[in-house]
């Protein structure tokens, strides 16, 4: 890049969508969102005065140290600004996205209330049975009244009662519990319930007879939050919400999340912030929703990955970024909900995280584990996990296998130029037909196809402009199936000549997927990106099968709010995962949620976790040699030399293969 462009232009990070772009200095940011298809909300047509735009500016170092954004890197505020500051009040960080004009490179982030529609969480709750033996009890006593002559305090009457009525001996009472407990017996004239925490601890105290305490389930996801709030005696699920992770726009993967925390003087302290008060506001969603109060919600279980837990126990995760990844703790953990800054729930409510597997396997891959591990002496089962770090387990046997593999977030639509969360008006899905090289496609928000009447009445609210994660690995695997792109993953210019699809990009071509109000177009990079992506989750893959000694899987469960979402068939055509019978591959929805919600509601699950994990063999791919040649190999589409007989045989055709002068010269490059 010369000086002078340098001197010109500025980019801009607009989180939690993930798009950039590069613009000339003085753009104000809703042109810059508008050209890029980041959904900024407008409806005074950028004069100031709706305030719909509005975005909050980040500090810091993003793209892991290649781009400072700082508030004095957009031109201050003029008339305009100011007279709506005045008028209708502007928050801290906060500006008017019409008004603000670049004067050097800059992240923001564009919230909830300023999107026009809001990200789509969609990580589908398991409808299975749970035998419910949660690690808390309700009971219901009566405390003798105070006596002249033999004094004894509230609480040594209320443990009187309840070892009286119920055997409950040794017990423990926070003395922040106190209050409450003089409030109640006063009220009711010494009938009480009280909450019981593993036998030992009284919890809640409430006046009179209750029969209802709530739990909360959390799949604390790098990318999304997904809750269920539980009745802990009758385990029914009362509601389900999510969100997309606030800490995303500090960084979209991990290890750029670990690196802001390491380079910022509040980095760690930010992080651990948002995710707090995104999980405080999940819980208060919910509980409205079930139209419960707060003092109900007792018990947390929030599964995560190993940075994700130390980000929210407000531990350093900078030790997990390098050899030997060592955790600050590694087994579970239980604190108190105060602790860690969540007030929607009940004063003593008490959070419990399992074990973690290893510096990079985290304790949602334990949970998935428990929610979908096969018996013992079953062919051999592979449980992944996809998301921005996948999370790997094999079961074969009696031996469990587990790794992660940094997949980033391309294969969730981030980091492709026309990407996107899963929001209304997404491609999700995609077909091209081979001997026109005409696509159609099918969005989130839209049941018909495009070629289908009155699709484009249905979809005309929906602003198409750029696809999903499902929706860009099955556009690159059709574009495969089509000849658009070799088995190398080159998009093949000499169609051209025979579809106007077919776009100019730099000095190669890229592939038009959509024409609208603006373009959904793929190009060469995209596709790289997605190669890269693949490629890391199929050589984690290999690597545990290879570490069992075996050549074949019997069975693939896709696991993750992503994962839930991808057709089986594209997955194997794009070479995500190893060849398996089609139909032997499955999607299990939020698997670490159900875990999660296992053990909230069963107390001896928690101990057959901790049993899993400690037969768990760690495979660390980051220090692994063979890792780089798998993945090397599974660049190819669906691979270099990998066969795929299952997938050939449910496509009736013999899919293309690298030409051997290209390992060759792949091999020598290695070597």
């Amino acid at each position: 890049m010369t000086d002078e462009t340098e001197r010109t232009e500025a980019e801009v990070i607009f989180q939690p969508s993930g798009r950039r772009g590069r613009f000339a200095l003085g753009t104000d940011l809703l042109t810059a969102a508008r050209a890029l298809g980041v959904d900024l909300d407008s409806i005074c047509g950028g004069r100031g005065l709706c305030g719909r735009c509005q975005v909050t500016v980040l500090e810091g170092a993003f793209d892991r140290g290649r781009l400072v954004s700082r508030a004095t890197h957009l031109e201050p505020p003029g008339e305009t600004e100011r007279r709506y500051a005045r008028r209708r009040g502007l928050a801290q960080g906060r500006r008017l996205g019409c008004q603000a004009r670049l004067v050097a490179d800059v992240a923001v982030e564009v919230p909830p209330e300023s999107q026009v529609h809001r990200p789509l969480v969609r990580k589908p709750l398991d409808a299975r049975v749970i035998p419910v033996e949660p690690v808390l009890r309700l009971h219901y006593v009566q405390v003798q009244p105070p006596q002249l002559d033999r004094p004894r305090g509230d609480r040594e009457r209320l443990f009187d009662a309840l070892a009286r009525e119920w055997g409950l001996a040794d017990l423990a009472l926070d003395a922040s519990l106190l209050p409450a407990l003089q409030r109640a017996l006063r009220e009711q004239e010494g009938r009480v319930t009280v909450a019981v925490r593993d036998g030992r601890e009284v919890v809640a105290i409430w006046p009179g007879f209750r029969e209802r305490a709530l739990g909360l389930a959390v799949d604390v996801g790098s990318t999304t939050l997904a809750a269920q709030l539980c009745d802990l005696t009758s385990g029914a699920v009362l509601a389900v919400e999510g969100a997309v992770n606030p800490q995303i726009r500090f960084g979209e993967d991990l290890m750029s999340r670990v690196s802001y925390a390491m380079s910022e003087a509040e980095g760690r302290e930010r992080l651990t912030r948002a995710v707090r008060q995104a999980l405080d506001g999940l819980a208060a969603a919910l509980l409205e929703r079930a139209g419960a109060p707060a003092e109900e919600l007792l018990e947390w279980v929030c599964v995560g990955n190993p940075i994700m837990h130390h980000l929210l126990l407000g531990l350093d995760p900078a030790p997990l970024g390098t050899a030997p990844f060592t955790p600050a703790v590694s087994g579970a953990v239980e604190t108190s909900g105060r602790a860690l800054g969540l007030f929607h729930t009940a004063p003593a409510a008490r959070v419990y995280l399992p074990p973690l597997v290893a510096g990079h396997v985290g304790a949602d891959c334990a949970a998935a584990l428990l929610a979908e591990a096969p018996r013992e002496g079953v062919e051999p089962t592979l449980i992944v996990d996809v998301g921005t770090n996948a999370e790997i387990v094999l079961v074969h046997g009696e031996r469990i296998l587990a790794c992660s593999s940094p997949t980033g977030p391309a294969l969730e639509g981030a980091q492709i130029s026309c990407g996107q969360r899963a929001a209304p008006g997404a491609i999700e899905r995609v077909r091209i037909d081979p001997d026109t090289l005409e696509p159609r496609i099918r969005v989130i928000g839209c049941e018909r196809w495009s070629d289908e009447e009155g699709f484009r009445e249905e979809s005309r609210e929906l602003s198409i402009g750029g696809l999903c994660g499902s929706g860009i690995i099955e556009a690159v695997a059709e574009m495969y199936l089509a000849g658009i792109i070799d088995p190398e993953g080159r998009i093949d210019g000499r169609l051209a000549a025979r579809s106007d699809r077919f776009v100019r990009d730099g000095r190669g071509f890229a592939y038009r997927l959509w024409r609208g109000e603006r373009d959904v177009v793929i190009t060469q990079a995209d596709v790289r990106a997605v190669q890269l992506a693949k490629a890391a989750l199929y050589a984690g893959a290999r690597l545990l099968m290879e570490r069992a000694g075996i050549a074949r899987i019997g069975r693939i469960v896709l696991a993750g709010a992503f994962g839930s979402h991808i057709d089986p068939l594209y997955a194997l055509l794009l070479g995500m995962i190893p060849d398996c019978p089609p139909q032997r591959v499955r999607s299990a929805g939020n698997a670490a949620g159900t875990g999660a919600r296992i053990a909230l509601l069963n107390r001896s699950a928690r101990d057959e976790l901790a049993a899993l994990v400690a037969r768990i063999e760690k495979v660390e791919t980051a220090i692994e040699p063979g890792f780089q040649e798998h993945f090397v190999a599974a660049l190819a589409v669906p691979h270099a030399h990998d066969p795929y007989p299952h997938l050939e045989r449910a496509l009736g055709r013999v899919l293309p293969r690298v030409r051997r002068g290209a390992e060759r010269r792949r091999t020598r490059r290695r070597a």
